[in-house]
């Protein structure tokens, strides 16, 4: 006999969690039940989480850290980023758990599993655990499969990284200035760049992060880091506290086209994660927010979720990246150092008109473009 309730939430994430929120503190939902299944307990930091936004944001009484200024360096050139009306914010996966499981936990129509979803009956609705099923009117779904990796229309680069946080027992970082990318130190014929979040003079979070069609062995990113650390920052005693990994799928695979009246795609599942940087948080922020008003008019809940126009252009970007991975510093500097900051945030939040996407596409120009440019219209 399956557990019932109105809506499943499969995926404790990013995703999972802030759709999970919105329904719970939503008086619209209150007499609505909700159940969010994941294997895991998430009761470790497992991520960290950085986006830009204007002004004061709701996830503000858990960052972590932010920043008004940022650096973006070259093999040829340092650009000083002054970002407001935008501040770039940090948050811990921990932190923004503990948060949503408190805020939630004392609500009678809510409900945490843990569990791991094995398979779904769409017509039925049923949602197939190790441990139990569970039906629902409608399943929101997070979990991706491996079929992008095999799809040969599908342009993909893998965002993949690792980082350390390290203490100093001198003060060796500015707190105020974060530095997005940093291309001294890179990696054969890849575009690779080094992250740096200084959270006190005597502390950062370092990472080494590679945008390739390829991924690489562990031993690959601690060289980086050490070379970086000791050959940029020039530190040579330091103390690794944390580290940090991870793979995200750049790609324009529709994963989204799995979402049917019943089953909802979400996260990346949903093509949530944007194809040409690899930033999530906002955007899910942003679907979340959809979602609940579709099904408070009575529409599908996936309805309206993909906006065509950015996916082309990520597809053409992706293009260029997976077939010419070398361009990668090339493309980011004219990027940097043609653009503003709010110009080149408010791109990659898909909110500027099309005379504002012209004026970016321009500023990237290369024949390359121009060849991918035709590759994913005709």
């Amino acid at each position: 006999m399956s557990l019932n309730y109105d809506y499943i939430i499969i995926g404790g994430g990013l995703a999972g969690l802030q759709l999970a929120l919105e329904f719970g503190t939503d008086r619209f939902f209150e007499q609505k039940t909700f159940a969010v299944i994941d294997p895991s307990l998430k009761d470790t930091n497992d991520k960290t989480w950085c986006f830009w936004e204007q002004g004061k944001g709701k996830w503000d009484d858990i960052i972590y850290k932010s920043w008004e200024r940022g650096l973006f360096i070259s093999s040829e050139k340092n650009i000083e980023l002054d970002l407001l009306p935008y501040t770039y914010k940090m948050l811990r996966s921990l932190d923004f758990y503990n948060y949503i499981r408190s805020r939630l936990k004392d609500l009678p129509n809510v409900t945490f599993i843990t569990d791991e979803i094995e398979s779904i009956d769409e017509a039925s609705c049923i949602a197939y655990g190790s441990k139990d099923s569970y039906s629902a009117l409608h399943i929101f779904d997070s979990r991706i499969t491996g079929d992008y990796l095999n799809d040969p229309e599908t342009s993909t680069v893998f965002q993949h990284f690792k980082g350390w946080k390290i203490t100093t027992n001198e003060a060796r970082f500015d707190p105020e200035i974060f530095t997005m990318m940093d291309y001294r130190l890179k990696y054969q014929g890849s575009t690779s760049f080094t992250y740096v979040l200084p959270l006190s003079p005597t502390e950062a979070l370092i990472e080494y992060t590679f945008f390739t069609p390829f991924l690489t062995e562990e031993a690959i990113y601690d060289h980086q880091l050490k070379t970086y650390i000791e050959t940029f920052l020039n530190i040579n005693e330091y103390q690794i506290k944390e580290t940090e990994k991870g793979v995200i799928p750049m790609t324009t695979y529709p994963f989204h086209k799995d979402t049917t009246p019943r089953i909802t795609k979400i996260g990346t599942a949903g093509s949530w994660v944007k194809g040409s940087s690899g930033y999530s948080f906002k955007h899910t922020e942003k679907k979340v927010t959809q979602i609940i008003s579709n099904i408070k008019r009575g529409a599908e809940p996936g309805e309206d979720l993909t906006n065509k126009k950015f996916r082309w252009y990520d597809a053409i970007f992706l293009d260029v990246l997976a077939r010419n991975n070398e361009m990668g510093e090339d493309i980011f500097s004219k990027l940097y150092s043609k653009n503003s900051p709010q110009e080149i945030f408010k791109f990659l939040d898909e909110e500027t008109t099309v005379t504002e996407d012209l004026k970016i596409m321009f500023s990237l120009y290369h024949p390359q473009f121009l060849r991918s440019f035709f590759r994913k219209t005709f």
